[in-house]
């Protein structure tokens, strides 16, 4: 039996859903495909985001021949032959290049991945490769510079997936519309939700819940609940989810790991997203430690990357030393608060231009217009130089915005930039 997944994958480029940030109309990436001289790329990103979809979409408004391989089962002997292939239907009779889709490129060694140079070289193939992995680090050099164009596929948002899960239980063909089955709206929200961005996983389970359903049953959060093989209480108020994040921040704010670690888990065992555990995470790590630890967000950006590299049930373990080093670590909002205050002082007043030693010198006729004039290069003067940075109003006034704090890390940096108004102070006298 055909997966519903498979079932539902949309055949035109106007069905496809997710991707808005390349791929809407009127974009470059939508008129290259509807104009037909869309060009070889690399599709990477996690599954479920519609990568082959796109690909098998691309193929058809081509109107080109369409191979599709996977890496990890296809060798440097089969694919030598389906380049012959290509190579003769494009030099023979019907000189048509062939769309060459290869899903999980980045299996293929360095050597499997060379012999499609030629091809590209040639415009023998129109290469789509796609990947789950970074392909800067997985794929060749000579591959990436002749493809030129890559395309990241982010995790779908819940509305995305609510839409084709609509769309399929109205679909009579494909889907399940001549069924007339019942749904209540927020529990279809919250399969979107629990899918984590994989809409094959949200298709997979609609599938699986309409296939065994009873009769005349409807599909509601306990079904879905049973379906997902979790808990749907997370889900029962729509303010849960926000009311344990701020908890979680405000844990992590107030150097209480354990707090933090417990609302971290109601979030985990309540079914939150991955990503909208690591958008806050990200979040914490400059709004509230910022300076005083400032390689909190280095960290803390590796704990997520690897949450996401691996997933849960493991991933909970990256996300646990993100908010444990969090938690424990010296606290500063001095540079979100700089921000705030620079950004009143734009929006409640005039201030003046840039001044003109710090504007762009590097063109022919800016000497003329005293661009660049008396500006002292700092690494000439031993790394620092007493300077106006400043536009005029605001140096004239002595306005300040970043305040550092005594804490962590800031002390040392409040006292290097105390040191440095001390030189200032003395050359203006």
């Amino acid at each position: 039996m055909i997966p519903l997944s498979t079932r539902m994958r949309p055949e035109r480029l106007e069905e496809f859903v997710g991707q808005t940030h390349f791929l809407y109309e009127g974009s470059l990436f939508y008129r290259s495909i509807k104009n037909g001289n869309f060009e070889s790329a690399i599709f990477f990103g996690p599954s479920g985001t519609g990568k082959t979809t796109l690909a098998r979409i691309i193929a058809r408004e081509k109107d080109s021949s369409f191979v599709e391989i996977n890496a990890s089962v296809t060798g440097t002997k089969e694919l030598k032959e389906i380049l012959k292939n290509a190579s003769d239907r494009f030099h023979g009779l019907m000189k048509e290049t062939t769309c060459l889709y290869v899903d999980e490129v980045h299996r293929w060694n360095r050597l499997q991945q060379d012999s499609l140079l030629r091809a590209l070289e040639e415009g023998i193939i129109c290469f789509v490769g796609s990947t789950t992995e970074n392909p800067w680090f997985s794929i060749n050099n000579a591959i990436l510079s002749r493809v030129g164009n890559i395309y990241e596929f982010k995790r779908l948002s819940p509305e995305d997936i609510l839409t084709v899960l609509k769309r399929t239980l109205q679909d009579p063909e494909r889907g399940f519309g001549s069924l007339c089955i019942e749904y209540d709206d927020k529990a279809l929200r919250t399969l979107a939700e629990m899918s984590g961005g994989d809409c094959r996983v949200a298709l997979d389970a609609l599938g699986f819940i309409v296939d065994n359903i009873e009769e005349g049953k409807g599909i509601d959060s306990a079904v879905v609940a049973e379906a997902m093989q979790k808990q749907t209480t997370f889900y029962d108020k729509e303010e849960d989810k926000y009311n344990l994040l701020s908890a979680l921040q405000k844990s992590i704010r107030g150097s209480d790991p354990d707090a933090a670690v417990h609302y971290l888990a109601r979030l985990i065992d309540g079914g939150a997203d991955l990503m909208m555990i690591c958008r806050r995470l990200l979040v914490i790590a400059s709004e509230d430690i910022g300076m005083a630890y400032p390689s909190a967000i280095s960290i803390v950006t590796a704990c997520v990357q690897a949450a996401q590299m691996v997933g849960f049930p493991e991933a909970q373990i990256n996300l646990a030393q993100a908010v444990v080093l969090m938690a424990s670590c010296p606290k500063s909002n001095a540079s979100k608060e700089a921000l705030g205050l620079a950004l009143s002082d734009l929006h409640r007043r005039g201030i003046s231009d840039v001044p003109d030693h710090l504007k762009d010198a590097h063109y022919s006729g800016a000497e003329k217009l005293g661009r660049g004039i008396g500006y002292k290069y700092p690494h000439a003067y031993g790394g620092y130089v007493t300077q106006q940075y400043l536009p005029d109003d605001l140096y004239a006034e002595g306005v300040t915005y970043y305040h550092p704090t005594e804490n962590g890390s800031e002390g040392a940096f409040r006292k290097y930039l105390e040191g440095l108004k001390e030189i200032d102070r003395k050359n203006r006298k």
